[in-house]
């Protein structure tokens, strides 16, 4: 039997979308990428972000993170999942650990994640520093400048889009400013064009960014391996940089997705911080019979 089966999850989100937080420290199992389509399939598990805690990795963090998109491809980082995992870690009855601080430091592929509460059920995340240059974020052709590559869909004189900015939050962003509402644009015909361009070799999340004020922000997200989301943390950090970069906003927004507000930073010394909220939604466990051979 699967060492998954009857595991305990807890069903969350950080901004409407769905994270699932599974707990296998202690157990040395690592969720492979058919176990985590499985999981996704299921209407009763069925999630955007899979975030799986592991033992530390690394003396002095609290947790490893392995983060799974629901196509089974893992993510370096998820705002609004780790978000969900802080609470659990902190709140939880089965998961929490004695923590008085109500700060965490969490291990991701991407680095380390340093977590703290600000209210009851909002947390702060410090998501490091952006990544800026084309073999970081990374992009296959060498551009000098990020701010805006040369990337279009849609007719050469008459594009739907073009010219985005890049960044890397730990995963690859592409965002695209535009003027008018982003909801007037088919993302979900579009996104996964341009996700898997050749321009993007490890693929891209896909954004579509209206600037509103001087520190606000419209955004609708195509999500790498996830498809159309109600919100993505890093897709509003990596925003707000490069709006920042562009001169449209200061240093700071907030970012306003179809399941809410994210308060954004990108702080002088590097570092983007994001604070927004968590919601539990339930409990449930694992069914033995996702992780049993289809017949023949």
């Amino acid at each position: 039997m699967s060492a998954l089966a009857h595991r305990r999850f807890l069903k969350m989100h950080g901004a409407g979308n769905a994270i699932l937080v599974l707990d296998l420290r202690g157990t040395g199992h690592r969720v492979a990428a058919g176990e985590a389509r499985a999981i996704a399939g299921d209407p009763h598990s069925r999630f955007d972000q899979l975030m799986v805690v592991h033992d530390p990795a690394s003396p002095g963090t609290d947790a490893f993170l392995r983060i799974y998109n629901t196509d089974g491809s893992e993510s370096g980082a998820c705002g609004n999942g780790t978000r969900c995992v802080a609470y659990a870690m902190l709140d939880d009855p089965a998961m929490a650990r004695p923590a008085e601080s109500g700060r965490l430091t969490l291990e991701t592929r991407a680095g380390l994640v340093e977590v703290k509460r600000v209210a009851d059920r909002s947390f702060t995340v410090d998501m490091g520093q952006p990544r800026l240059a084309w073999d970081e974020i990374p992009l296959r052709d060498p551009f000098p400048d990020t701010r805006r590559i040369e990337l279009q869909i849609g007719p050469i004189d008459d594009p739907i889009l073009h010219s985005p900015a890049a960044v890397s939050m730990g995963n690859p962003h592409a965002i695209f400013f535009v003027d008018r509402d982003p909801d007037g644009f088919d993302l979900a015909r579009i996104g996964p064009m341009l996700e898997n361009h050749p321009i993007f070799p490890e693929r891209a999340n896909i954004s579509v960014a209206q600037v509103t004020g001087r520190e606000a922000i419209k955004l609708r997200v195509w999500e790498r391996g996830a498809g159309l989301t109600l919100a993505c943390g890093t897709a509003a950090c990596a925003t707000v940089v490069a709006a920042s970069r562009l001169r449209m906003i200061g240093r700071a927004a907030t970012v306003s997705l179809p399941g809410g507000d994210l308060a954004i930073e990108w702080r002088a010394d590097d570092h983007v911080l994001m604070t927004g909220p968590v919601f539990l939604e339930g409990e449930g466990t694992l069914a033995p019979e996702l992780f049993e051979p289809a017949p023949r």
